[in-house]
């Protein structure tokens, strides 16, 4: 049976984010994902982790201004610096909140960049985190996201990511594998998770279209959940939709499709 962790940045979110924790808790999740702790001190986080007995299982790098639509920076040339600095921030809070990976976002390409030099940069950056990262016990990973969501998003699919593992050659670099996103950009939802599972970290969901809960769309999870415990999957599955009411009217699916 999979274990699903709540994503607190899409989750619960009618309340502030440090009432969330309870949200999950209350909801029957063991475990929460969320975009970035960075806004809060790693007391504050580990105080609500540790008293709603849940476990952190993914938070991202700093990924540059979100508010003004930035969506990552390991891909921009002129930004290596503020990346490094934000691999040593992650280690600080992942160490301290007991996250054992952490996922980071390309970022969009600039309009009229050099494709190649966005290419060896993210690669580059790439190896630099994988090796910080590994020597404090964390796995990195890199996310595939749709650019209908994202437009110009660098990192669109499966086959590209593959593609960066092998050039980066790090055994501790491995894929974050959004279902919703992949059924945007590629489809074929099954046979690439299988084929490429000794690659991939983790596993976040939502449905399709809409960005909804399971059972909302055209993904049949009841498939996919049974066919993830047939191949062995061992990981977390982050549950990072928007909730077509609220969470709580919607936690049915977990139910229904996991039976």
């Amino acid at each position: 049976m999979p274990q699903f962790a709540a994503n607190l940045t899409m989750l619960f979110n009618e309340v502030p984010f440090l009432e969330r924790f309870e949200k999950a808790n209350k909801a029957g999740f063991k475990a929460v994902e969320f975009l970035f702790p960075y806004p809060f001190s790693a007391s504050e986080i580990k105080q609500k982790l540790d008293q709603y007995q849940l476990k952190l299982v993914l938070h991202n790098l700093p990924a540059g201004d979100w508010d003004a639509g930035e969506r990552g920076i390991a891909c921009l040339p002129d930004r290596q610096a503020e990346f490094r600095d934000g691999v040593s921030k992650a280690i600080e809070y992942a160490k301290a909140l007991g996250v054992n990976q952490v996922n980071c976002l390309a970022g969009k390409t600039p309009a009229g960049a050099d494709l190649k030099i966005l290419h060896s940069t993210f690669v580059e950056n790439l190896r630099y985190a994988a090796q910080e990262l590994k020597k404090a016990n964390i796995r990195l990973l890199i996310e595939p996201i749709n650019t209908f969501d994202i437009p110009g998003f660098f990192l669109n699919t499966t086959k590209q990511a593959t593609h960066i593992l092998e050039e980066v050659a790090s055994d501790n670099l491995f894929v974050q594998y959004d279902i919703y996103h992949a059924q945007r950009m590629e489809g074929e939802l099954a046979n690439t998770i299988e084929k490429n599972l000794a690659k991939i970290g983790h596993i976040q969901l939502a449905d399709n279209p809409g960005r909804n809960e399971p059972g909302t769309g055209e993904i049949n999870y009841a498939y996919l959940f049974k066919f993830l415990d047939r191949i062995g999957y061992q990981g977390w599955i982050g549950c990072e939709y928007k909730p077509a009411t609220t969470t709580e009217a919607g936690l049915d699916w977990i139910k229904q499709l996991n039976s």
